[in-house]
């Protein structure tokens, strides 16, 4: 099989989309399929292009036998909204024009959440008469509006319009989660078509090991009680009410919030910090891939946490699966919906409700006093990974696409490494 995947964002930029796309594409080419992605210049989430990297019309390489086009896009910081939309435009247009001197494929795949590269891989599989398969990784614009981003006018109904309708036009859509699948369908789309494939984690790349000692002290956290949070520091993430809560804790000095990553929230979080002379906060940046597995050691408990907003009960988060494959108790704060009943069904960890900084304080001291309760979340959560690898996710989304195009879905493969 030919597949043709488009997808804004591809290592080596970090985020859970590119992570996602890069390790199941990777399997799929093992199985002996042939996968062109088509994608920008590495530029998120900084707005700044990648070293080693250009911003032009047409370049190729590849990537663990995928190969990859990457086009012309307009580069921006992911902030805002009216430069982010030309962002997001310019892929539409540059990867429908580059998706036509593709010289072969058997069906298209658009992910999102910005469903604008949606827009661009229906538009390619009309034109080449093949089958569109649409990836939801989120309820975009639903999420945008929930973050605080847009507020619920006529701009964002025309567009959740035109997201019914590329639903509506696709010959399967893939959901990363039920909640996904639900909302959808109480939207008049067909259930018939929409498949469920959870999110995952490549077990290969993220496993238990011991704490690396010398990043340790390097941060500043040798001998403490680790509380961390490694992922994008978004809107989504109410992240200021984490300070709120290590506020609360600041009597106890072992204890330390670790946060890694970027993100739009991130430069005003660390300012927010120093304001008020929060000395349990630290602020390490964005990591490349191969370095995150030794940041998730130095970490007692995973934290995840989400705004107190309906939509994103929708959510399962990457971070949560990464944190379960290296045996790390989580601290889930979100809405109740598919995150927590994750949690709560597999015991990897403790629940409370979102944006409640009391109550995020005191779980983190009874998790750091109860060392038996921590013992037992961390094996509950190392167990529960091997339900979520990435090979499962790649295997069952070949099962669609196999459905959509009639062609065979290729050799078993065993787990394999990327290099993102």
């Amino acid at each position: 099989m030919n597949i043709l995947f488009l997808t804004e964002n591809f290592p080596p930029e970090r985020n859970a989309a590119a992570s996602r796309v890069f390790e199941r594409a990777a399997y799929w080419v093992e199985a002996g399929h042939q996968v062109t992605v088509i994608t920008g210049a590495p530029n998120f989430p900084e707005g700044r292009v990648y070293p080693g990297y250009r911003n032009r019309w047409y370049q190729t390489e590849t990537m663990d036998g995928i190969r990859v086009v990457r086009v012309k896009t307009f580069v921006a910081r992911n902030e805002g909204v009216a430069l982010r939309t030309l962002d997001f435009a310019s892929f539409m247009v540059a990867s429908a024009v580059a998706g036509l001197f593709v010289s072969s494929c058997d069906v298209v795949v658009a992910t999102s959440p910005q469903f604008l590269t949606a827009v661009s891989g229906w538009a390619l599989a009309a034109t080449r008469r093949r089958p569109f398969v649409f990836e939801l990784g989120d309820l975009w614009p639903a999420s945008i509006a929930a973050a605080g981003v847009m507020r619920d006018n006529l701009a964002l109904r025309l567009v959740e319009r035109l997201e019914l309708f590329l639903y509506r036009q696709s010959a399967a859509v893939v959901a990363l989660t039920g909640a996904f699948k639900a909302d959808l369908t109480g939207r008049g789309v067909d259930p018939d078509k929409i498949s469920v494939v959870l999110n995952g984690v490549d077990l290969r790349r993220y496993a238990p090991m011991l704490r690396d000692q010398a990043l340790a002290v390097e941060h500043g956290l040798d001998g403490c009680f680790t509380v961390g949070y490694l992922g994008t520091h978004g809107l989504a993430h109410a992240l200021e009410r984490v300070l709120d809560a290590a506020a609360e804790l600041e009597d106890d000095r072992d204890i330390r919030f670790l946060f890694v990553g970027v993100g739009a929230a991130r430069e005003r979080l660390i300012a927010e910090a120093e304001r008020r002379g929060l000395k349990n906060v630290v602020f390490a940046p964005a990591q490349p891939k191969k370095r995150m597995p030794a940041f998730w050691s130095l970490c007692d408990v995973a934290l995840i946490h989400l705004k107190a907003a309906p939509t994103f009960a929708t959510v399962l988060p990457s971070k949560l699966f990464e944190a379960m494959a290296m045996g790390v108790p989580l601290l889930l704060a979100a809405p109740e919906g598919e995150a927590t009943r994750l949690v709560r069904e597999t015991g990897a960890g403790e629940v409370i409700p979102p944006e409640t900084p009391a109550m995020l304080a005191a779980a983190v001291r009874r998790l750091k006093e109860d060392r038996t309760l921590l013992a037992r979340l961390a094996a509950n959560s190392r167990c529960a990974a091997s339900g979520f690898s990435r090979e499962r996710q790649a295997r069952e989304m070949l099962a669609v696409l196999t459905r959509v195009t009639g062609l065979p879905a290729g050799r078993t493969v065993s787990p394999v490494v990327g290099k993102a």
